[in-house]
Formats: C-alpha cells, sequence, structure tokens
C-alpha cells in the first residue's frame, strides 16, 4: 500500500474531509489530494504532523515504494532544471553573439541575466537525494558552473570592448 492510500485510509477511518486534514496539519487541501493521488510527497515536517495526528509511526506511513516515489519525483524535477539551465546558456551565448554581429553591446544586458540564471538552475538540476550524498564533491561540481558562467561574461566583455 502506498503512502497515498494509507493517509487517504487513516482520514477516512477518522471521517475527516480532505479540507479538515489539510486544516488540523497546516497545508492546503490540493497538497492532500497531491498526497493520496500519488502525484506529490510531503515534507519531513507534514510527514511528522500527519504521524502526530493519526498516532501512527512515520515508518508504518511510508514504505520502500514511497520511498522510491520520492525519489523519481526527485530526479523529474532535477531533469527539468537541467533543461531550463540549458535554455538560458542557450539564451546567453545567443544574446552575446547578436550584441557582436548587430554591434548593439545592450544585448549583453540579456545575456548576463540568463547567464545568471544557467547558475542557479543549474545548481538546482541535481536531485536533491543526490545533494545530500554529493557534499564531498559540491565544490567541483559548483566550480564547473562557475567555469562556465566566467566563460560567458569573458565573452560578453570581449564583445563589449571589441564594440567600441
Amino acid at each position: 500500500m502506498t503512502f497515498g492510500e494509507k493517509l487517504k485510509q487513516l482520514r477516512k477511518a477518522n471521517d475527516l474531509t480532505q479540507e479538515d486534514l489539510a486544516d488540523k496539519i497546516y497545508v492546503t487541501r490540493t497538497a492532500i489530494s497531491k498526497w493520496e493521488t500519488g502525484n506529490g510527497f510531503p515534507s519531513i515536517d507534514s510527514l511528522k504532523l500527519i504521524s502526530n495526528f493519526f498516532h501512527v509511526g512515520i515508518d508504518d506511513l511510508i514504505s520502500d515504494s514511497d520511498v522510491e516515489t520520492k525519489r523519481l519525483l526527485d530526479e523529474k524535477k532535477a531533469r527539468l532544471m537541467y533543461l531550463i539551465a540549458i535554455g538560458f546558456l542557450v539564451v546567453s551565448v545567443a544574446f552575446t553573439l547578436l550584441a557582436y554581429f548587430l554591434v548593439q553591446p545592450y544585448f549583453t544586458v540579456g545575456g548576463a541575466i540568463a547567464a545568471v540564471l544557467y547558475i542557479v538552475f543549474g545548481l538546482l538540476s541535481k536531485p536533491r537525494y543526490k545533494r545530500a550524498s554529493a557534499k564531498k564533491i559540491i565544490v567541483p561540481y559548483v566550480i564547473s558552473r562557475i567555469v562556465v558562467l566566467l566563460f560567458v561574461i569573458g565573452l560578453m566583455i570581449f564583445t563589449v570592448i571589441t564594440l567600441k
């Protein structure tokens, strides 16, 4: 039985609506709905509140399949962040090239903004569970993102200097 099925069973056994349970554990009704349908997973704080409210252990609420579901959701979100990061990198390079070939230094502003957003989304592109377990190798990961940012900024500076 999944976490969502267990939550729904506990909620119904206590004659609660999703709205009632949401009020009791300080979340929205849509959060309860997502959890029950398997489209989301609660934070550890919410799990603690649910556990205390229904007087069951957290281990009883989650099973191995729930942990796997959470991991898959994290990986899906991380892939999306990675694609967004790559998109911002492409936009940054495109703005820089436009500034150079069209002799319009104003395009470098868009390139700089896109480069910063690349770094932000690039750092979010690692799933949460891997971020926690990869603290030893986080420095090279961050350095690689900064190197790409410096390359793009260098290209922008070169473009602005060349246009003057």
